[in-house]
Order: C-alpha cells, then sequence, then structure tokens
C-alpha cells in the first residue's frame, strides 16, 4: 500500500506565559513569521491577550492553563503541558519566558529539541531568597535547553556570569517596520487627536510599558518633578497598564496622563517628541526599537540589550544608569531643549532599526537555528516520551 511521503515542514510548538507585553509581541511576529514560511505552527498559553491575537491570525493555539509566577500549581501545570504536548506532537519546542521556560523544561526533559528565551533572567526579576532559587533552578535546567536564546550580548553575558551553563545563542529582537513608521507627511499630528487640549508647542514625553517595578515607571516620576522645574510646560504620558497602577497615580503630578493600555502604541510613539524607558532590567525591551522605528529619539537606562538597541553614537546621549532620577531629569531635560539633536538622533535610530533590529532579520536567524536542532536529529518517537507523565 502506498505510504504518503513524510511532510518536511517542521512541526513547532511555541509556550508562552505571560500573555502579554513584549512576550507576547514576540511569539506573534514570531508564529506570523513562521506560517508564512509553511511551518506547522502551534502556540499554548493560559489565553490572554496573545490567545486572542493567535486566534485573530488563524494560527493554532491551544489553551494551558498556569500562573504568571511559580507556586504550589506547578505541578499541575506541568502535567497539563505534558498532555498537550502529547497531542500536538511537536519536533521542536520553543518556550518563552522564565515561567513557560521552567513548566516546559520540566514536562520534555530533553526528549525532543527544546529552545529556551528567557526574555530577561528571572533571577535579575525579584530578590532574597526567591532570587536565589530562580538562580539554581536556571543553572540547573539549563541541561534541558538545546539552545539558551539571548535577545543581546548583554543578556548571555549575565547568565554565563551567573553560572548558567548553556549553548547560547544570541538573536536580537526585531519589530515589524512596515508598522512601526513614521508618520505620512499627510497625516494629521498624532497629539491633536489623542491629546487636544495640549497646546501644540508643549514638550511631550511619552514611556510605554508595564507599570511595573521592573519598567522603573515610579523612577521617571521623580525625575519628572525634576525636569518640570526646568521645562514647566512638558506633559508625561504613561503608556500602558499594570499593577503599579494606582501607586503611580496617587504620586503623579497633574502634568502626567495615564493613557492605560492601548490597542496600537503607533499614534503615540509618533505624538511623542522624546520617548523613555526607565527599567531596571530587559533582555532588550521592544519599545526603544519601536520608537527609534517611528523617528522618534529615545532615553533609555544602561541596562541589557540598551546599548545594542542604539546605533553606537547614540549610547552616550541616549543612556542613563538605573534608578537614577537625576541623570535621568538630566538626560530627558537636555534633549527637550534641543529640536536639531532630537531629530538628527531620530533619522540615525531609524536607519539602525531597518539595518539591525527588522523583524524579518530575527525570524530567519530563528529558523536557521531551528535547522540546525532538526537537520541531525532523527523523527521524533511518540513512544519514547510516554515517560512524559511520570
Amino acid at each position: 500500500m502506498h505510504q504518503p511521503a513524510p511532510d518536511p515542514r517542521p512541526r513547532v510548538l511555541h509556550l508562552a506565559q505571560p500573555v502579554d507585553g513584549g512576550v507576547a509581541r514576540v511569539v506573534l511576529d514570531l508564529t506570523r513569521a513562521q506560517l508564512a514560511s509553511g511551518a506547522r505552527v502551534t502556540v499554548g498559553c493560559p489565553g490572554g491577550e496573545l490567545g486572542s491575537e493567535l486566534q485573530k491570525m488563524g494560527a493554532g493555539f491551544r489553551p494551558w492553563r498556569a500562573a504568571r509566577s511559580p507556586g504550589t500549581g506547578l505541578a499541575g501545570e506541568v502535567r497539563r503541558l505534558a498532555r498537550l504536548i502529547e497531542e500536538v506532537r511537536p519536533e521542536l519546542v520553543h518556550a518563552h519566558s522564565a515561567k513557560a521556560g521552567l513548566a516546559a523544561r520540566l514536562a520534555v526533559r530533553g526528549r525532543i529539541p527544546t529552545v529556551f528565551q528567557p526574555h530577561a533572567w528571572s533571577f535579575e526579576a525579584v530578590g532574597g531568597v526567591t532570587a536565589c532559587l530562580a538562580l539554581r533552578w536556571e543553572r540547573w535546567g539549563a541541561r534541558w535547553a538545546d539552545r539558551v536564546v539571548c535577545v543581546s550580548e548583554a543578556e548571555r553575558a549575565t547568565g554565563a556570569r551567573a553560572g548558567v551553563r548553556a549553548s547560547y545563542a544570541v538573536i536580537p529582537n526585531g519589530i515589524d517596520t512596515a508598522r512601526f513608521c513614521p508618520a505620512p507627511a499627510a497625516t494629521a499630528p498624532a497629539r491633536a487627536t489623542l491629546l487636544p487640549d495640549l497646546d501644540p508647542s508643549a514638550p511631550l514625553v511619552v514611556c510605554v510599558g508595564r507599570l511595573c517595578r521592573q519598567k522603573g515607571q515610579d523612577v521617571l516620576l521623580r525625575a519628572w518633578e525634576q525636569v518640570r522645574r526646568m521645562a514647566p510646560d512638558a506633559r508625561l504620558v504613561l503608556v500602558g497598564d499594570g499593577p503599579d497602577r494606582d501607586a503611580l497615580r496617587a504620586r503623579a503630578h497633574p502634568s502626567v496622563c495615564f493613557a492605560g493600555a492601548v490597542p496600537d502604541t503607533v499614534p503615540w510613539y509618533r505624538a511623542a517628541d522624546l520617548v523613555v524607558l526607565p527599567s531596571r532590567w530587559e533582555g532588550m525591551a521592544l519599545a526603544p526599537l519601536e520608537a527609534l522605528a517611528c523617528g522618534r529619539p529615545v532615553v533609555l537606562t544602561d541596562i541589557d540589550g540598551a546599548r545594542e538597541s542604539l546605533p553606537p553614537a547614540l549610547a552616550p546621549l541616549c543612556l542613563v544608569p538605573a534608578a537614577d532620577p537625576g541623570a535621568l531629569a538630566g538626560a530627558v531635560t537636555a534633549l527637550l531643549a534641543d529640536a536639531p539633536l532630537r531629530a538628527a538622533m531620530a533619522a540615525q535610530g531609524r536607519r539602525h532599526i531597518l539595518s539591525t533590529h527588522d523583524v524579518r532579520h530575527t525570524a530567519e536567524r530563528v529558523a536557521d537555528l531551528y535547522r540546525e536542532l532538526l537537520g541531525p536529529r532523527p523523527p521524533v518517537s511518540f513512544e519514547r516520551r510516554e515517560s512524559i507523565h511520570s
């Protein structure tokens, strides 16, 4: 009896938790690119923003019930994930962020090629005993990742210094440069629509990110007190939502606007005179790449990935120490006072993003990595993987 030829397209399972913010964006962009290339792609995640977008694009989506952080439910999460893997039968698993990386490696344990992408190390996000436990896990769990994908050389170096002995690959984050682009000349100014009561000549600073300790909006609000003394008519907009929203609102000056979560950040980037991201830690944040692609200058904290986001010539102008309100205020004030410099920085930044951080380049490098991992492997035997549940 004639047997059909095996399907040469790779069968990939992405696993993600959290399901919002930069991690969700990376997963969506990779899924879109891989589907376009003919790969068979499924994404397992707890739903949320990511699940909704996957279903809109017609991608394979499997709900996986899991909390955002490790806890007493981890064993059940791993069992549910093992069942999901048995149903999907992927040839390769790509786990995103600490929680999905933890559960995926426990469920698979090296039985099929596994890629782990931390999107910033878990032990940087916590302190005390929790940080020690997270570091011990990352050191131990590295044995079950065929590759650990870091989005910057700085992120890889942080892992190596911490003793995470792994086979690393560095693949910088990329963005959709057709979507994130300067406003067409015929388009009405974005700020007139977003902030109709704002004086068109008033300086506008925008910060895009989840409202949480990692993103450092509390530092920006402290810096803003100094900025206002030098530029009293300046306005600051925080775009995003998160657990620190109420605490930030309680301490914010009336010149600070909270836009909340928005379906499209492009108009806010285009409206800004300057985009600021004062994060305490990152792998490589997407917001600065998006702002530069939209033709806007940025000020960033000098943390993992930030320097690699920028053209080398801009780093001295754009980077400030983390958690330093005075340095942040000085950089913001200096750039708000120099429109020609901002314009030159924006043009140089846009060229840099087009050449270095286009999402198509990122997808190609991930595809090359998959081919490297899948090429020499024999076909997956799912009989061998029955012990996943043990």
